[in-house]
């Protein structure tokens, strides 16, 4: 049966961020596979609706935005658990066995556990979503700020210092990387025509599938410009489901930025360096890897080709 968009957008009561302990006592959120049809109709009907009109062009903004409504909404749960974890903290040092303060410290971890799984079903709608701009567009979404992670959900909290060690843990495992870090770079380039850009994505994407056939447990490590081929490449990445690692231009560092970042993604040691075309920030990177000994895959020649293939 399909679900209207109307009643989809209803169900999801997107509205009411702000939890309350009245509000979500003893209600679990919808199972996961609920929200993932219900997101899924709210996608097909919209972009259905939009397809072939004259807000066609519009799309790709509107998803993003989509996407980035529900990532939103899970990092305000996230940051009510943050509160609470540190209420939790207080009432850990105070407890004085009595059973008033007892009954306040399970009250507040039974709260920050029910926010903590909201923020979780946040995070499969925000997913899903994210995999239907991926199809839709053929680009990963990335938040603008940040990175996008997920703790999911565990089993249920017994203590103070177990909650507090678990969601440590949860932030901890899921800012961090496994594997082996590979490193992309790469500006924005423009072609000539539709044979050219075509080309070139060919080059890319046999670059990064003969570097993953010799690092299987990689990671990519990139600086998250959404406007060049480092786009490209985190699409790749994202629809071989490889973790990925952005690290972000320090702006108050002003030309001295890029460089910063170069020292960042270097200093993970990764196994390779793949570089296209970029800056002279790009051409650092090169140089910088080679004085460490790291492998470079050097794809700066003329349609992402290696350098050397332009001298014959």
């Amino acid at each position: 049966m399909t679900t209207s968009l109307a009643a989809a957008l209803s169900a999801l009561e997107l509205g009411h961020l702000v939890p309350r302990p009245e509000d979500i006592s003893g209600i679990a959120p919808p199972p996961a596979e609920a929200l993932e049809q219900t997101v899924s109709a709210i996608w097909s009907d919209l972009f259905a609706t939009l397809g072939n009109s004259a807000l066609e062009r519009d799309i790709e903004d509107l998803g993003w935005g989509v996407v980035n409504l529900f990532h939103r909404a899970a990092q305000r749960k996230h940051g009510s658990v943050d509160r609470l974890t540190d209420e939790i903290r207080l009432l850990l040092a105070d407890q004085d066995g009595s059973e008033v303060a007892t009954a306040e410290l399970e009250d507040k971890i039974d709260l920050a556990r029910k926010i903590e799984e909201a923020a979780g079903a946040f995070e499969v709608m925000r997913d899903t979503a994210a995999h239907h701009y991926l199809h839709e567009t053929g680009r990963s979404w990335v938040p603008a700020t940040g990175n996008r992670i997920s703790l999911g959900v565990t089993s249920a909290i017994v203590d103070g210092q177990a909650f507090l060690r678990a969601r440590r843990e949860r932030v901890r495992d899921a800012n961090t990387a496994q594997g082996t870090p590979v490193v992309f770079a790469g500006g924005r380039l423009h072609f000539a025509g539709e044979d050219e850009a075509r080309c070139f994505a060919d080059h890319l994407l046999k670059t990064l599938n003969g570097v993953r056939e010799r690092v299987g447990d990689m990671y990519l490590v990139h600086g998250g410009d959404m406007k060049g081929i480092e786009r490209l490449a985190a699409s790749w990445a994202e629809q071989h489901g490889i973790q990925q690692v952005r690290f972000g231009l320090d702006r108050k560092l002003g030309d001295r930025a890029g460089f910063r970042r170069n020292e960042q993604m270097l200093s993970l040691s990764p196994r390779y360096v793949v570089a296209f075309q970029g800056n002279g920030v790009t051409e650092r990177l090169v140089i910088e890897a080679k004085k460490r000994g790291i492998a470079v895959v050097d794809r700066r020649g003329p349609l992402g080709t290696p350098p050397a293939a332009a001298g014959h």
